[in-house]
């Protein structure tokens, strides 16, 4: 690639930026980042980026307000070496779920989050999966909105058979378990739940579709409690599904989610890399898939100037 493509990343997911540069065929630019005793953050670049094009990666995964500070304070230093062109690349965008005023008294912290990027010197965006499109509605420069379809389905062909079944686990997820369905000319079911207050708990109410003695994969856009998706996962057994099989592209596998994924009826677990997952978290059942080609490879469409949306055909 061109010497004027520089790569920058954070400390949230230094494995991921190594492979998108490798795929690239660059060296991640180097840069120091630490914390003062105070719990300040300092960063550095320690290459000439003026004129460069400048691609930040950082997932704004946990630990969230200091991964995203840090994001904020890269792109700050970023514009004010007189870079060419600054994109944020954020594979996972925190406070996503925080997209609407649906009580009293609450704040949008997805459309904050959009201000302050867009304030620190974001150009551009590109991001993975949101929870809700309308996001990208939230800023008032390019977003690059990618969907994890291209990795998922490498996983999904071979399973392509009469007796598969895409499954929501929720009414807001059909449009992307329709997606899944169509490419792979399977059945469609979702499983319809009634969230409860604001805790992470969910009852499932009932399976919409035929399952029984199906191959049933359910798809979402972030396995985070695991209590969702544990739940529709049972509830498609107790309706006599053969197998079921979980597929979601951010596993933030938060509290009790290992233990729920490992004691439930789901044979596999299938995540992408836009968060790490650490040893800890890692099990028998979990397989995790790379998203960083797709990403070097949307990077290297933008860079030279050609179209993003072909990938997603």
């Amino acid at each position: 690639m061109d010497r004027h493509l520089i790569l920058l990343s954070g400390t949230a997911h230094p494995e991921l930026a190594r492979k998108i540069a490798e795929y690239l065929g660059v060296h991640l630019a180097d840069m120091e980042l630490f914390k003062f005793a105070n719990d300040n953050t300092f960063c550095k670049i320690n290459v000439n980026i003026r004129q460069r094009d400048v691609y930040v990666i950082q997932p704004t995964s946990r630990p969230v307000n200091d991964n995203l500070m840090e994001l904020l304070i890269i792109l700050d230093a970023c514009k004010r070496s007189s870079a060419k062109s600054i994109t944020a690349v954020i594979p996972y965008y925190g406070y996503a779920r925080s997209d609407k005023k649906d009580q009293p008294r609450v704040p949008i912290t997805a459309k904050l989050v959009a201000d302050l990027l867009t304030v620190a010197g974001a150009g551009r965006i590109i991001t993975l999966d949101l929870h809700a499109e309308a996001i990208q509605g939230f800023f008032n420069i390019p977003v690059d909105h990618l969907y994890a379809t291209p990795v998922f389905m490498e996983y999904l062909r071979p399973l392509k058979s009469e007796d598969l079944v895409i499954v929501s686990p929720d009414a807001g997820g059909v449009a992307r378990a329709r997606a899944y369905a169509k490419r792979l000319e399977a059945e469609l079911a979702i499983v319809d739940k009634r969230r409860v207050g604001n805790v992470d708990q969910a009852e499932v109410m009932n399976v919409i579709g035929e399952v029984k003695n199906k191959l049933c994969v359910l798809v979402d856009d972030i396995i985070d409690t695991a209590g969702s998706i544990t739940r529709a996962a049972a509830a498609l057994k107790e309706q006599g599904a053969k197998e079921v099989r979980a597929l979601a592209t951010h596993g933030e596998l938060s509290g009790p989610a290992v233990e729920r994924l490992q004691k439930s009826v789901l044979s596999e677990v299938v995540l992408s890399d836009t968060i790490p997952v650490p040893a800890e978290k890692r099990f028998k059942k979990l397989k995790v898939l790379s998203i960083a080609p797709l990403l070097a490879e949307t990077i290297k469409r933008i860079y030279s100037g050609d179209s993003v949306s072909s990938l997603f055909v």
